[in-house]
């Protein structure tokens, strides 16, 4: 009758996921706080709401995210130890822009075969994401999809919940004309805008991923590897002392698209580039690929990772409070009133 047929034969190895997982169990635990119940490798996390904290009308937040053809980066130079920060960083930084602390992480991680010794660098780089966040690595999902995905490649995605009391969630509803615009610097292109950057990198300007192209002064991968800056102690620092009218994330759509979203229909934001300086990757790719200055501003983050709206009275404060906390800001443009069919945002 033949060869009895085995799971494994069919690319599913459960050992190999169980070794995995065994790798992965001290990381996962050196995120855990109190609130975490019930033991490791169960069908579901157990986290404890901390009523002891948030007692007077709390609110969920939930985000999820992915880190896009960055991933195509760490796998040219065969570095995994950092995306997973880029997907702590994706998810939680997109809550904090609403005043939430981020509770608690799940990740999903997809591959053709999986390689436990290697694949374990991914999860280092949740761990540390988590850390730098404030929030626990609470679970996630492991999948090995044969003939699914290319030799050697792979996908994560992440999932974030966290909370703020109702009258603390900020929405931007209370933006007004005079108001100031604070850009927070970003570490790099973050983790949006990647294809792009690998055509015009790699494609029309045939660079290598080791080369050293100036005006950067490391290699092109390290370049693009840079972990995307978690924002939230930060944020959540300078929400307490300063007044914070509206944040934004500098993602998917840049500064165009995304500042717009946080401020309300009769107001309009005008940024001045000059202010701030553009980083020396995304000089390459403008000039490399002959990129359109609007096309540049909304699809990379141009050198601010968070952007949050102020009163000129408080300006000062955010500033100097940010900078105790080791954030680089300066004042990058200011709200005013938007005339009838006007753009909601002009950058000069």
């Amino acid at each position: 009758m033949g060869k009895r047929i085995t799971y494994r034969d069919a690319g599913v190895d459960i050992n190999r996921g169980n070794r995995f997982v065994e790798l992965i169990k001290p990381l996962v635990r050196s995120t855990y706080n109190k609130k975490v119940l019930g033991k490791f490798g169960g069908f579901a996390g157990l986290y404890v709401f901390p009523t002891d904290r948030y007692s007077r009308n709390p609110v969920l937040v939930a985000s999820t995210d992915g880190v896009g053809t960055k991933l195509k980066i760490a796998f040219m130079m065969r570095k995994l130890d950092t995306i997973g920060i880029d997907l702590v960083a994706m998810n939680v930084n997109d809550i904090v822009t609403c005043g939430a602390e981020p509770l608690f992480f799940l990740d999903y991680f997809a591959t053709s075969k999986l390689k436990p010794e290697e694949d374990v660098e991914i999860v280092k780089g949740i761990a540390e994401g988590c850390r730098r966040a404030g929030c626990v690595l609470l679970g996630g999902e492991t999948a090995e999809m044969p003939g699914f995905y290319s030799k050697g490649e792979f996908d994560i995605a992440g999932f974030v919940c966290g909370v703020v009391e109702r009258e603390e969630i900020i929405d931007g509803s209370k933006v007004k004309a005079g108001d100031t615009v604070i850009g927070i610097a970003s570490s790099g292109l973050h983790s949006n805008g990647y294809s792009l950057a690998r055509k015009v990198l790699f494609e029309k300007l045939k660079l290598d991923i080791h080369d050293v192209p100036s005006p950067l002064n490391r290699t092109l991968g390290e370049e693009l590897l840079e972990p995307t800056r978690i924002y939230v102690k930060s944020i959540l620092a300078l929400k307490k002392e300063v007044n914070l009218k509206a944040i934004a994330h500098i993602t998917g759509g840049g500064l165009l698209e995304n500042i717009p979203r946080v401020i309300p229909e009769n107001c309009s934001v005008l940024l001045d580039s000059s202010l701030w300086e553009i980083p020396p990757i995304v000089k390459l790719i403008k000039i490399g690929g002959r990129i359109d200055r609007n096309e540049l501003f909304r699809t990379f983050n141009c050198g601010i990772g968070m952007v949050v709206i102020v009163s000129e009275s408080d300006t000062e404060r955010a500033l100097k409070k940010l900078g105790r906390l080791k954030e680089k800001a300066r004042v990058i443009g200011e709200v005013r009133r938007r005339k009838k069919g006007a753009d909601k945002i002009t950058v000069i």
